[in-house]
C-alpha cells in the first residue's frame, strides 16, 4: 500500500509503500519518552518528499540508529534503526489518515538494551 504523512507543522512530508501488518513500541529511554508508535518501512521504500532540509539528526547510544526529527515543530518522523540499517521505524501518528488503533501492537525491550561502551554523548 502507498502512504504519506507528514510532521505537525508540515514542514517535513513523506511517502512510502508498505503492507503494514502491526506497530511497534519500544520502551528504551528515547522511544519512552518520545511514547511513538512506529511502523516498520523497507529504507529503499520511503523517501522525503519535502522539507529534508528541515529534518535533523540525533544520534545517542552506540550512534548507529539515526533518529530524525522536524527542527520547526520537534516532531520525531523516522528513524533508522541499529538493528538493521535496512529497516526505517516511522512514526504511525504521521501517517495521513491512519488508524493507529487498527493494527496489533508489539512491545519491545528496548530497556534490557545494554549501553554501548564508547557511546556518542
Amino acid at each position: 500500500m502507498h502512504y504519506t504523512g507528514t510532521c505537525h507543522c508540515g514542514a517535513v512530508a513523506f511517502a512510502f509503500e508498505a503492507q503494514l501488518d502491526e506497530l511497534v513500541r519500544c520502551d528504551c529511554s528515547l522511544c519512552g519518552k518520545r511514547n511513538a508508535l512506529m511502523a516498520t518501512v523497507a529504507k529503499d521504500r520511503f523517501r522525503i518528499v519535502r522539507g529534508e532540509q528541515a529534518l535533523r539528526l540525533y544520534r545517542w547510544n552506540s550512534g548507529v540508529a539515526l533518529h530524525y526529527f522536524c527542527a520547526t515543530c520537534g516532531i520525531y518522523v523516522y528513524h533508522q534503526r541499529r538493528s538493521n540499517p535496512a529497516l526505517l521505524s516511522v512514526n504511525a501518528c504521521c501517517i495521513d489518515g491512519f488508524d493507529t488503533e487498527a493494527l496489533p501492537l508489539r512491545r519491545v525491550d528496548g530497556k534490557s538494551m545494554s549501553v554501548v561502551a564508547g557511546a556518542v554523548p
